[in-house]
C-alpha cells in the first residue's frame, strides 16, 4: 500500500513540474502602430497593431491607450514605433504576453 501511495506522489509531482516548464515565447522587436491609420487594416476604430515579418496583426493583451495618447505627435495613429514584444499569433491576432515600447535614439 505504501508503494502505491509513493508512486502516486511521484507521478503527481512529475506532472506538476512538467506543466510549470512551459517555454515562453521569445521576445522580438516589431513595428507597432494604429492598425487602421498606419498599416491600412480594416477595423472599427483606432486599435493597436504590430507588423511581424511584413504582416500586420491586431493586438490582444494590451490596448492602444495603454501607451499614451494615440493622436499625439508621436502617438500610434501618427507614427510607427518599435516595440519589444512576446506572444503568439492565434487566428490572425497577436496575443501579447509582454509589450514594451523601444525608446527612439535622438
Amino acid at each position: 500500500m505504501k508503494s502505491i501511495i509513493f508512486l502516486f506522489l511521484i507521478g503527481a509531482t512529475t506532472t506538476a513540474l512538467s506543466q510549470e516548464k512551459k517555454e515562453q515565447p521569445k521576445a522580438q522587436i516589431v513595428e507597432a502602430a494604429c492598425g487602421e491609420c498606419q498599416f491600412g487594416m480594416k477595423g472599427k476604430g483606432c486599435d493597436l497593431a504590430v507588423r511581424i515579418d511584413g504582416k500586420s496583426y491586431f493586438v490582444d493583451g494590451t490596448s492602444i491607450d495603454d501607451h499614451g495618447d494615440a493622436h499625439a505627435e508621436d502617438g500610434f495613429c501618427n507614427t510607427i514605433r518599435k516595440a519589444e514584444v512576446s506572444g503568439t499569433i492565434v487566428e490572425d491576432r497577436f496575443k501579447a504576453t509582454s509589450f514594451k515600447l523601444v525608446e527612439e535614439k535622438k
